[in-house]
């Protein structure tokens, strides 16, 4: 059985594995995926914070389709309305994929970050080598990449 391992990168450095093709630009992007828009609603997460605390200045992106999949939420998730209203103060960026395939595709495109708590996504994206901001103990974020 073959282990992966992976360490917290330097962002500001611009750290990255060598299989992804990094540009270096004055911002830094960083995607959210519904997951992540509904950190601040669930565990009280400060968004903006962690991420200017993490990365800096940056640019935050949210694919069209993850609009879509918190308004499918709005009548069943509580945090769902006030998740895709935080969502409108982000770049909302038109995507033609959809799900995890929207989030990598933009990732891919933008040479960005993902903030996301989703498993299967990390896992993705780790195989990828894009780097992953998530949540951890339910009070701060962190980033990781591969080694």
């Amino acid at each position: 059985m073959t282990k992966t391992y992976y360490r917290l990168v330097d962002v500001q450095k611009n750290i990255y594995p060598s299989s992804v093709s990094r540009t270096v630009s004055s911002k830094q992007k960083v995607i959210l995926d519904a997951n992540a828009l509904l950190m601040p609603f669930q565990f009280g997460v400060n968004l903006d914070l962690e991420l200017e605390r993490l990365v800096g200045e940056c640019d935050v992106l949210v694919p069209s389709s993850v609009l879509g999949e918190l308004r499918k939420l709005v009548g069943t998730d509580k945090h769902a309305k006030a998740a895709l209203d935080l969502a409108q103060k982000y770049e909302v960026r038109e995507v033609e994929d959809s799900g995890d395939a929207s989030i990598l595709s933009l990732a891919g495109k933008e040479a960005g970050i993902v903030v996301t708590n989703d498993r299967e996504l990390i896992q993705k994206l780790r195989e990828s080598g894009i780097p992953v901001i998530s949540l951890r103990s339910r009070t701060h974020l962190v980033i990781e990449g591969h080694i």
